[in-house]
């Protein structure tokens, strides 16, 4: 009886949240969609601009999620109980100082707080004055400073343009050429526009990698299940770096334990720093994380959800994700633990033919309706509705296909059983997610 009233207490905390706005229209806003539809306590869920697929579960509005002003109106107008951010340019344009400035309640960091994502000078300078372990870097506007540093040095460079570049604006070279070459795209020819102004140069450190994600309402934190992504294009890690080819959740070389020090040691001191200057985060924290022989070394912070470790994270959690985002705009997290299916999973993406680079949009995605296993899941990203009523691709990143399983073995069969029931003309997906880590360390 306990047990019940707290949780009815809870419920009646938050029992007025009638309508909930979603900005974005990837993979990673469609599971937020299809998470917060689960929600006993919301009865309305818009999204902008949203997809094909979001617009089963909401009412998508054609509202661009760069717009801040236009999303503010939209919001004010129809009466917004809470906007959930998705990708980042709007948090790092200052979507939440302008919400809130209009006393809007919103998730997500300031404009102030999300400098961690996008600037990488600041971030790497933050981490260097709190002692946070990092690659060491030096940061660079001009091309012959940048060669003269690495002259010195013994490649390979991890080179990264200083602003927000769609997950595609780290570049590791394995010569001194190479590295200037890249250096010169970026800071001259601006191949990442102005988010090129200057550079990050870091040594280059070797691991697996791990993608952390937590709450934090600037003081408490409450940390989410591990996963780790895929960023290279292709098999075998391959190709060029991309916004990320597939997750899986949770990773078995982290317990609970670990992560936890993992979080005490690369989040709090920064979340504390930025308290302690009057510029609180508040939202979801991304952690990119290369696990060395040294132990955790902080690759990038994120300021939202990360694409696609949502779709493998997300799944998984049984706790009702809209108190928790409630308690986090209003700067007050409560909730102290998460309740997890006990399953694993994993997110294979299906991308566009030229993906990362040039691609074409309007081909109709065929197979859809033939994934209907329970457990499985097709979040859409670059999707819409064609003139014909088909679902159609409009991005580069297409689809992504999340599957549960009672082990991360079973789940890895399920997805790509699943996945290949889709075809799109020219369409292309990684078939080693989470092969790695099953072949390695013999888990089931």
């Amino acid at each position: 009886m306990g047990n019940w009233r707290r949780t009815e207490r809870k419920r009646n905390r938050f029992q007025m949240i009638p309508n909930i706005l979603v900005v974005g229209s990837g993979g990673r806003e469609h599971v937020l969609v299809w998470k917060i539809h689960q929600s006993p306590l919301v009865k309305k869920i818009y999204a902008a601009p949203g997809n094909a697929g979001i617009a089963q579960l909401a009412e998508c509005v054609e509202v661009n999620a760069e717009d801040i002003d236009s999303l503010r109106r939209f919001a004010a107008e129809q009466k917004i109980d809470l906007t959930v951010v998705g990708p980042e340019v709007p948090l790092v344009n200052g979507i939440v100082d302008s919400f809130e400035a209009a006393g809007l309640r919103i998730f997500g960091p300031t404009k102030a707080a999300a400098q961690l994502e996008g600037s990488k000078a600041f971030a790497k300078d933050l981490m260097a004055r709190l002692g946070v372990p990092t690659a060491s870097y030096e940061t660079f506007d001009r091309v012959d400073q940048a060669k003269h540093f690495m002259v010195q040095k013994k490649p390979p460079f991890v080179i990264k343009a200083d602003g927000l570049a769609a997950g595609k604006g780290v570049l590791i070279t394995n010569t001194h050429k190479e590295a200037v070459d890249v250096v010169r795209q970026i800071i001259e020819k601006r191949r990442f526009g102005n988010s090129g102004k200057r550079v990050v140069i870091e040594e280059h450190l070797t691991g697996d990698e791990l993608s952390v994600l937590l709450f934090t309402d600037g003081s408490s934190i409450l940390p989410l299940a591990s996963s780790q992504d895929h960023k290279r294009a292709y098999d075998g890690d391959r190709g060029p770096n991309t916004g990320g080819m597939g997750a899986y959740c949770p990773c078995p070389f982290v317990s609970n334990e670990e992560l936890n020090r993992i979080v005490e040691t690369t989040a709090r001191p920064v979340i504390q720093e930025l308290n302690r200057r009057g510029t609180p985060y508040r939202g979801l924290l991304y952690l990119g994380l290369m696990m060395t022989p040294s132990g955790p070394y902080v690759l990038e912070y994120n300021v939202r959800f990360g694409d696609p470790e949502a779709q493998a994270v997300l799944p998984r959690l049984k706790t009702d994700i809209v108190p928790l985002m409630l308690e986090v705009a209003d700067g007050a997290l409560k909730t102290k633990a998460l309740e997890w299916d006990t399953r694993a999973c994993i997110a294979v993406v299906m991308a566009s033919a030229g993906y990362p680079g040039p691609f074409e949009k309007g081909h109709e995605i065929e197979g859809l309706d033939k994934v209907n296993a329970n457990g499985v899941f097709v979040f859409h990203a670059g999707t819409r509705k064609g003139s014909s009523g088909k679902v159609v691709t409009d991005g580069g990143r297409v689809l992504a296909v999340s599957a549960l399983g009672e082990s991360l073995r079973e789940a890895h069969e399920r997805a790509y059983r699943s996945i290949k029931e889709i075809a799109v003309s020219g369409g292309f997906y990684r078939s080693d997610i989470g092969k790695r880590v099953l072949e390695n360390m013999k888990v089931g």
